[in-house]
């Protein structure tokens, strides 16, 4: 029986360092060598049986730490022939390199986590060539009530598709849909005529199968970009009201 042992994966020996130095809450400006390099050498032992081909700079810096370990052993000797109060340089911590080295790993670390971060977030985004839709953007008006435009519509289809998600099970069926865009066009301008010319939005979309509804949606776009109905709100917040207009009437835009 084999048994495989999961490790950390890191990206070279001073990832491995920082993450041991994060791992026991270690002051970067003040490493203690001994526990550092005790703690290194370990993860060495572990890695051995699963990276051997890639020990070879992990054990570099392995070399490096016993070597600062053994330099901060060695006593301090101070020259006899300065005094107390004579001014003399003191030798350099050993471990001044290593801990500059960290630092600058630590900011390139950070620096790419970020990207990484803004390249995640930028993958939510979908994007599509430009094009001219000034002829969406065009208001129809008839009268004093305040006419909308497509991006209105689509607004409150999206809302009336929330409503019903909140109401319905999570459940979805597939059927069948026999009526064309061009078939619901005629019932949805028959329903108009029937109803005086005039009808609430949110009762053309009496449906709860999504294929019907998207039916009715599309063909409500359809009638509304060539001109044959408008759609209109009286004020904010009230609903909206989808009428046809009559042959000959004229259409102002706005």
């Amino acid at each position: 029986m084999s048994y495989k042992v999961r490790l950390e994966v890191f990206e070279g020996p001073l990832d491995l360092l920082l993450h041991l130095i994060n791992r026991l809450e270690i002051d970067i400006y003040d490493i203690p060598m001994a526990e550092l390099t005790e703690q290194y050498i370990e993860h060495l032992h572990a890695m051995r049986v699963l990276q051997l081909d890639e020990l070879s700079e992990y054990l570099v810096l392995a070399a490096t730490l016993i070597e600062i370990k053994s330099k901060m052993l060695l006593p301090i000797h101070e020259d006899e022939a300065f005094g107390e109060e004579d001014d003399f340089e003191l030798e350099d911590d050993p471990r001044d390199e290593l801990v500059a080295r960290l630092i600058e790993y630590r900011k390139y670390k950070e620096a790419a986590e970020s990207l990484k971060d803004s390249a995640d977030d930028r993958a939510d985004f979908f994007t599509k060539p430009p094009e001219d839709i000034a002829q969406y953007g065009e208001v129809v008006s008839v009268g004093q009530e305040e006419s909308l435009n497509v991006y209105d519509l689509i607004g409150a289809f999206q809302k009336m598709m929330d409503r019903n998600r909140l109401r319905a099970p999570l459940t979805a069926s597939i059927t069948k849909t026999e009526q064309s865009v061009g078939e619901k066009m005629d019932d949805i301008m028959e329903k108009l005529v029937k109803s005086g010319g005039s009808c609430d939005f949110y009762a053309l979309l009496e449906s709860r199968e999504t294929g019907e509804l998207v039916i009715t949606f599309m063909s409500l776009l359809e009638l509304m970009l060539r001109g044959d109905i408008i759609v209109s709100q009286n004020d904010n917040f009230e609903s909206l009201t989808v009428s046809y207009l009559k042959e000959g009437e004229s259409v102002v835009r706005e």
